[in-house]
């Protein structure tokens, strides 16, 4: 070989290898913040080469955007993909030319081990605040159950048969109310973005808020901190689970178990806003184990852990009061019951373990009844808000503690 030509190969080679390296380098200073998640909390159905259309909104903007599918609750290995990410139209329209395919590793399909997570290559897509996405993904036929977030609160569309996920609409098909397998969206966002995670039971899943409407108390304060241009900038992340005690499992793990995956390794969080507790208090009263008979001291021992880890990540923890739930028709609710919520509200308020309170309890309570929901914040079953208690909710947390 010539010289000049060794040269030339040697002088291409360079070339390439500063290429890989200031891309590793401009990838790696990317500042990834979770816009979107469900925690995932059960095993779902399992499908047959089918496309399932799932939509969500974000809280803040991007630039580029990646997703995490996770099979927690899967028996076996799950291959997923094509995978797509689109602007929704309406229903389960998304807006023509805004489809972008995802990969992972580079490759339009992956398979996920059971119990683990996988996260997509980023792809280049200007994402706004409050914008809603359409996740697209084909489910070939696998033997394992999928892993679901059971309440969804918003609907999914899922064909009968064959890869749509690239299709505008998705005409004839079924509707479903879980999240499948989709757990968090991420964006390549500022540095000085920060999260916030709403973390808690079906009170923050937002069980009873109107579906499709993003009524949940979480995503109204996403709606507030956009209206502020100084904190237009802080994700809302919601790992709520319906059924979600802090002891013990129940619709999925307890919060002890969960808080690291659900709460402390979501990127860039810097908040959380605990509302936690009134599922250990309701199955106190019909217990299926003597593990469930908890007391107002072991919440509030469980509260204390779940604070000490938050602090020892240099991560903030504001206390939610426990909503009123007198009223409630199956064996959740007594005095007994009630003395333990207002202990542990008590301690909330006084004993100094959070950084700040959020006293939700006094924003949807009913003056001449405070052990129930004023009538208009509840949403008929007496333990669940209705949207405009949700709101309520909302308003009552003072925006000043995300200042930073």
């Amino acid at each position: 070989m010539h010289c000049w030509t060794v040269k030339r190969a040697m002088l291409g080679v360079l070339l390439c290898s500063m290429a890989v390296v200031a891309c590793a380098k401009s990838t790696a200073d990317v500042h990834w913040i979770d816009t979107w998640a469900a925690a995932p909390d059960a095993a779902g159905p399992v499908f047959s080469a089918q496309t399932v259309r799932q939509i969500i909104r974000t809280s803040v903007g991007g630039s580029s955007v990646r997703i995490r599918l996770s099979n927690l609750d899967g028996t076996g290995p799950v291959t997923i993909g094509p995978v797509h990410v689109a602007l929704h139209a309406k229903e389960s329209a998304i807006l023509p030319g805004s489809d972008r395919t995802l990969t992972f590793d580079g490759k339009p399909t992956v398979t996920v081990a059971k119990g683990e997570s996988v996260l997509s290559d980023p792809v280049v897509m200007q994402v706004a605040p409050l914008q809603e996405l359409a996740i697209s993904m084909y489910l070939p036929a696998n033997a394992s159950p999928s892993t679901i977030h059971t309440t969804g609160m918003a609907t999914a569309y899922l064909t009968e048969s064959g890869d749509a996920t690239a299709a505008v609409e998705l005409p004839g098909s079924e509707v479903i109310s879980s999240r499948i397998f989709l757990t968090d969206v991420e964006v390549a966002t500022a540095p000085s973005a920060r999260a916030l995670v709403a973390f808690g039971d079906s009170i923050t899943d937002g069980f009873n808020s109107t579906p499709d409407t993003n009524h949940r108390w979480p995503d109204v304060l996403a709606s507030r901190l956009q209206a502020n241009p100084r904190l237009a900038s802080i994700a809302v992340v919601n790992a709520g689970i319906t059924g979600n005690r802090i002891l013990n499992d129940g619709l999925g793990p307890g919060a002890l178990s969960r808080f690291d995956r659900d709460a402390l390794d979501k990127p860039g969080v810097h908040w959380i806003v605990l509302l936690e507790g009134i599922n250990d208090i309701g199955a106190a009263n019909a217990p299926q184990t003597t593990k469930d008979e908890v007391s107002a001291q072991q919440i509030i021992d469980g509260m204390k852990t779940l604070i000490t880890r938050a602090h020892a990540k240099g991560i903030k923890v504001y206390g939610a009061t426990l909503t009123p739930f007198s009223g409630v028709d199956w064996p959740y609710y007594t005095s007994a019951a009630e003395t333990k919520r207002k202990t542990v509200n008590t301690w909330i308020r006084t004993g100094g373990a959070f950084d700040a309170v959020i006293d939700f309890d006094a924003s949807v309570r009913d003056p001449a009844h405070p052990n129930r929901f004023l009538p208009a914040f509840d949403s008929s079953d007496h333990l669940h808000p209705s949207d405009a208690g949700y709101k309520a909710m909302a308003n009552a947390i003072d925006l000043g503690l995300f200042a930073h």
